[in-house]
């Protein structure tokens, strides 16, 4: 079976689950890897984690990819998934994973199902939000000036507005965080995920959840979607 065994009981450390997650920004995607991390025992394996793990190790694969960063230029497939393979699945690694912003293509889908064989996935989570939701989700945001602290005017406001909880410093919006440059990035995301997502359904892999309510409720989903595919049903109480 496709990632292990099954948790017995809820969810536990058990180690074995291993997923892709997708979703548009402003989805709650880091909300739900920690969660899904915690309660399965398993890394939280970000790309930009796996590229700075790279640059630290000082090889020739990470030199390689510092310089392609450095010159902000696009990292070619191939340094992709050399970097993924080292970082995700090389000597050492943990079992399962929590896989966030690879795969980026249907390329690098291929070759994700090659490094993840002959156990594979568990699934691939599309955390799935309107983009009116997103809209209003990331143009709340605001940053501190001071110490960085991040605040959202709808879901987590400072206690004053204007100021920083913690600092008292200004808060502000960021550049990337109006609704011209939002709509830019989701364009880009959307022509991504889009045959990523077809891909993962044809396959049989794909669990689209719902990720609008409360962050439980949308754990809750996660899970259930999770564990169902892994023919084990589970519930994890709000």
């Amino acid at each position: 079976m496709a990632g292990g065994t099954a948790p017995s009981g809820e969810p536990g450390a058990d180690g074995n689950l291993r997923v892709v997650l997708l979703g548009r920004q402003g989805s709650g995607k880091g909300t739900q890897a920690d969660r899904l991390c915690a309660l399965y025992g398993v890394p939280h394996m970000s790309t930009g984690d796996a590229f700075r793990a790279a640059v630290r190790s000082g090889s020739e694969l990470g030199k390689t990819a510092q310089g392609y960063m450095e010159r902000g230029e696009l990292v070619p497939d191939d340094v992709v998934i050399d970097v993924i393979r080292a970082h995700v699945f090389g000597p050492g690694s943990a079992y399962g994973f929590v896989l966030d912003g690879f795969p980026r293509n249907l390329s690098q889908a291929e070759a994700l199902e090659g490094l993840a064989a002959p156990e594979g996935l568990d699934g691939c989570i599309n955390l799935e939000v309107s983009l009116d939701e997103v809209l209003r989700r990331l143009s709340s945001r605001r940053v501190c000036s001071s110490c960085g602290a991040t605040y959202n005017l709808v879901s987590s406001p400072p206690k004053v507005a204007g100021r920083c909880d913690s600092c008292g410093g200004d808060l502000y919006q960021r550049d990337d965080d109006t609704e011209e440059a939002i709509r830019r990035r989701l364009e880009i995301y959307e022509a991504e995920t889009a045959p990523l997502v077809a891909w993962y359904r044809e396959r049989g892999l794909l669990i689209s959840v719902d990720a609008t309510g409360t962050p439980d409720e949308v754990t809750a989903r996660v899970v259930a979607g999770v564990e169902e595919r892994r023919g084990h049903p589970r519930v994890v109480a709000g």
